[in-house]
């Protein structure tokens, strides 16, 4: 089975999204594209191919000009980075020497032949003149940088602080010490202003150099939120940000004050990347953990959008470590260091002297191997280098002295005049000594307690095509899902089994040595840096190609303006509300914690709706009625004061709130079915914490929303393949998933169903006479219930209703209509009392009568003048816009209000006597002709 956030650079491609209708040449086109390169570049075709694979996938998007990639002049790729890969020493006042590093991203970059790569970083030093500052500018740029420039206090906070203080230690398990933390708690905030300053001023860098259609690369946690800030400037913008640290488990994370606005930040970008599947879990758990969104298979989705979270392992510059040691300077320095270790094994320890990196557990490990295996005591040799990093925080001090102490008590204990078993090195070396002392190591020791990748394995294995030694590699570096197989893996806390490790590296058969170098080369020289790069910036491509596509169906923002207009210059109006998160007031979660259930549970209209509605309803030219999923008792004690009317359970109770409820519900309705799905119900609520059901007349809904995510999923689940093969298999009932809830109702029972008999019974109720010339819908519904939403749509030839009568109708009748996008489709509207239910209209009879009541419709609906709106969606729907929240909605009725209160009417005596409930006198069914 395909798993979630695929490793791209593996055989399991990623998925396409299941809910996504990509056309079947799109939705292959990436997979068929990454084994096509992958193919190519091992013809040394790697550019050419790149190109031509891009331009098949604009060849299945034409229709689609502006979201592919333009492939007309060479694309722009801006790297965000904290530091630039540059050193600035000032030689003047105008005149600055940069020497660009190489390695990392530089030489991964190289191989990046598509695009024109800007960077865009912190050069490292502080400028305060003007003068300076221009100049290292200009020099920066020849270069082909931009530079950041910050202050240093900026630094101190944002790097120093809360990078280095706060993120960098929580993102590799460690905690700040107990008697630290009060220390780091009343200086968090002003780092964390620092932090989102810093964020905001290369924000500000890349939105000046920014030009339509560039890539923008953002890398590493020290910056993010800025993909939030760059959407906010160009929702079009394609953003995409890679982690190089491990991400940590969500109960780590959630240990962090301030947790959310960093998760909503990264997820301002359209792709997310990260160096194993394991880092991808967990931050995906944790969004939908703290932040409460929905995780799927292709990443995290918040409203609508889509973030795609992958796995791409980086590699590094092969090429260049394994043509560095065919070079003669390479080569001298290998026979040196083989004359000088002769006769004694050489294992090697690379690592910056740094709590993470796990040396002192290396140091014990190959203690405890001296001790138990005497006879190698002579016969082999630790070579460490410990990069110094940090040297000025007190917590590095101390490990330098703990490792100082170990190494010292080693050697003296084991060592002789001549010889030592450790040869401890506390500074960095140079390159080409470096590759020599990997190319003559018969065992690298890798005991990193928490790594993002650790690319050290990597360069000695690129190193090692002759003497193909062993690798022992801790499994809590990321580079263990990669080199896995051809290593032998170790837990470094215990110190036992490193040390039985380190054993069976040194006193392993050559043919398995020779096989386990096999696999690791094989990888590392077809993973490299530069196809890393690649992969992610195409993959950044098509997950832009895929938003756009799944982006067609969700509706804009409402045009407020037009509707209040509209609105205005109507003479009979509808409007239809939903009420739960429509109408409802927002419950603010307590200091940013999880949603308060007791609250939350507690539906209330939205306080200052009650002077609109007030103002609405006291406009005779306006009808509104409340179309809810909730009880009538809660329909009651928050609409019960106002002058409209109440549909409840989803449309299958109606009443005006001066009359009485009636049922408008279909004859013979079979509800057998309700004691066993709440056996069913109970069953689950119980063993779900936090869950609850809903008993209503006409449904049941179980609801995990306050529940543990995933577990809730789970559980959800489960009780679908229960209820599908039990209670339910042979009822005529829906079930319907919400977001977090499952719902069993009868077959043919939503909002858009009982929508025709309600509004039959308004039109009847309240004799109306003109047409109704203005209608408005808004609410927070199921995909279920959105067939409300198409029900009044004048612009659709043919509308699939639950009226038969209406299906008949609109076949045999529609050439009659005069509207001018097609033929009338005609509702029927039956009448109904309170002590019965609606009763079934003979279609033959309705098709008689029709012609009676043709040119009477009550129903005169042109398409500028329907306004649908989803509220708080930004996912498909079959409405026509969109409004984000329940205050959204409040600001738009208000306008609604006002516009109202600008053309005062009263009432009429007679509509006054006419407003509460009169049971209709009997009458023969009412056709609606909608014009198209």
């Amino acid at each position: 089975m395909p798993t979630p956030y695929s490793n791209t650079n593996s055989s399991s491609a990623p998925l396409v999204p299941p809910n996504l209708n990509l056309p079947p040449s799109l939705a292959s086109s990436r997979v068929e594209r990454l084994v096509r390169e992958r193919q190519l570049r091992r013809n040394d075709d790697q550019p050419e191919s790149v190109q031509e694979s891009q331009e098949q996938v604009q060849d299945h998007t034409q229709e689609q000009p502006d979201s592919s990639v333009t492939l007309d002049r060479q694309q722009r790729l801006l790297v965000v980075a904290n530091r630039l890969p540059v050193s600035a020493t000032r030689k003047g006042e105008d005149q600055w020497s940069l020497e660009v590093s190489a390695g990392g991203l530089v030489s991964a970059l190289l191989g990046v032949k598509q695009f024109q790569v800007i960077w865009i970083g912190w050069p490292g030093v502080y400028v305060q003149d003007e003068l300076g500052k221009q100049s290292l500018a200009k020099a920066l740029e020849e270069k082909g940088f931009v530079g950041v420039l910050l202050d240093e206090e900026t630094v101190d906070q944002y790097y120093n602080g809360y990078c280095n203080n706060v993120l960098w230690p929580l993102f590799h398990y460690i905690g700040l010490r107990q008697e630290d933390r009060l220390a780091a708690t009343r200086s968090l905030q002003s780092q964390f202003g620092a932090y989102k300053r810093a964020n905001r001023l290369f924000a500000d860098a890349v939105i000046k150099h920014y030009q339509e259609g560039d890539f923008v690369w953002t890398h590493d946690y020290h910056l993010m939120v800025l993909p939030s800030y760059l959407k906010e400037h160009d929702p079009r913008m394609k953003v995409g940000w890679f982690l190089h640290t491990p991400f940590p488990s969500s109960e780590i994370y959630r240990t962090l004050p301030l947790r959310s606005e960093l998760l909503q930040g990264v997820l301002g970008a359209d792709l997310v990347g990260f160096h194993t599947y394991d880092y991808a879990r967990h931050f995906v758990s944790a969004c939908t953990r703290i932040l409460g969104l929905e995780g799927t298979p292709e990443g995290v989705e918040d409203q609508g959008k889509i973030t795609r979270v992958a796995a791409f392992p980086v590699g590094i510059d092969s090429e260049r470590f394994i043509q560095a040691v065919e070079t003669d300077a390479v080569k001298k320095h290998i026979e040196e260091l083989s004359a000088r270790f002769a006769g004694r094994k050489v294992m090697l320890g690379v690592d910056r002297l740094d709590p993470i990196k796990g040396i002192p557990q290396k140091l014990l490990a190959f203690e405890k191997f001296l001790e138990e295996n005497p006879h190698w005591r002579d016969k082999v040799i630790l070579v460490q280098i410990a990069v110094p990093t940090r040297q000025d925080v007190l917590e590095y001090q101390k490990l330098a002295s703990q490792v100082h102490e170990i190494v010292g008590r080693i050697n003296g204990r084991y060592g002789s005049l001549t010889t030592v078993p450790i040869h401890h090195l506390d500074r960095s070396m140079k390159f080409l000594e470096l590759c020599a002392l990997y190319a003559i190591t018969d065992v690298l020791l890798v005991t990193s307690l928490r790594d993002g990748m650790n690319l050290v394995s990597y360069e000695f294995v690129a190193c090692q095509n002759e003497k193909k030694g062993a690798l022992v590699l801790s499994e809590f570096a990321g580079a263990a899902q990669s080199l896995g197989a051809g290593s032998i893996l170790v837990n470094p806390w215990n110190i036992i089994e490193t040390a039985n490790a380190i054993g069976e590296a040194l006193n392993m058969p050559e043919e398995e040595r020779e096989e386990r170098h096999r696999l690791n080369f094989m990888h590392v020289t077809t993973h490299s840096a530069q196809v890393w790069a690649e992969t992610f910036t195409s993959e950044l491509n098509d997950s832009i190609l895929e938003a756009e596509l799944r982006t067609l169906h969700i509706p804009p923002q409402l045009p407020s303006e037009k509707a209040v207009t509209k609105f205005a210059e109507s003479k009979n109006r509808l409007m239809i509300l939903g009420f739960n998160s429509a109408l409802t007031a927002p419950v603010e979660a307590p200091r940013g914690r999880a949603p308060d259930q007791i609250r939350e549970m507690k539906i209330r209209l939205h306080p200052n709706l009650k002077e609109v509605f007030n103002v609405l309803c006291s406009d005779p030219r306006t009808t509104i009625v409340i179309l809810s999923g909730s009880e009538r008792a809660v329909l009651d004690e928050a609409f019960g004061e106002f002058d409209m009317w109440l549909a409840a359970e989803n449309g299958m109770f109606l009443r005006h709130t001066q009359g009485e409820w009636m049922t408008t519900m279909p004859e013979h309705l079979n509800m057998d079915w309700v004691e066993s799905v709440q056996l069913v119900f109970d069953y689950f609520c119980e063993r779900t914490p936090r869950s609850f059901v809903e008993a209503r007349e006409t449904s049941l809904v179980w609801n995990y929303k306050y529940a543990d995510v995933e577990f809730g999923r789970v559980q959800a689940r489960d009780m679908l393949q229960h209820l599908w093969t039990g209670p339910i298999s042979n009822a005529a009932v829906d079930v319907v998933q919400g977001g977090r809830s499952v719902e069993v109702r009868p077959v043919g029972v939503s909002k858009g169903s009982a929508i025709d008999r309600i509004l039959g019974e308004i039109v009847h109720s309240k004799h109306m006479v003109t047409p109704i010339d203005f209608v408005m819908c808004i609410g927070h519904f199921l995909s279920k219930d959105e067939d409300i939403y198409t029900f009044f749509e004048p612009e659709l030839p043919c509308l699939e209703s639950g009226n038969s009568s209406a299906k008949v109708l609109d076949k045999r009748l529609g050439s009659k209509g005069s509207g001018k996008l097609g033929g009338s489709r005609l509702k029927s509207y039956p009448p109904m009392s309170p002590d019965r239910v609606v009763r079934k209209i003979d279609d033959e009879q309705l098709i008689e009568d029709a012609g009676r009541w043709e040119g009477s419709s009550v129903l005169d609906l042109k398409g500028e003048n329907y306004f649908s709106c989803a509220v708080g969606t930004m996912k498909r729907s079959l409405a026509r816009y969109c409004l984000n929240s329940s205050d959204e909605v409040l600001t738009f009725l208000s306008s609604l209000a006002a516009a109202s209160e600008s053309f005062p009417q009263k009432r009429s005596d007679s509509f006054k006597r006419n407003r509460g409930w009169h049971s209709p006198t009997p009458r023969s069914p009412m056709v609606v002709a909608v014009d198209n």
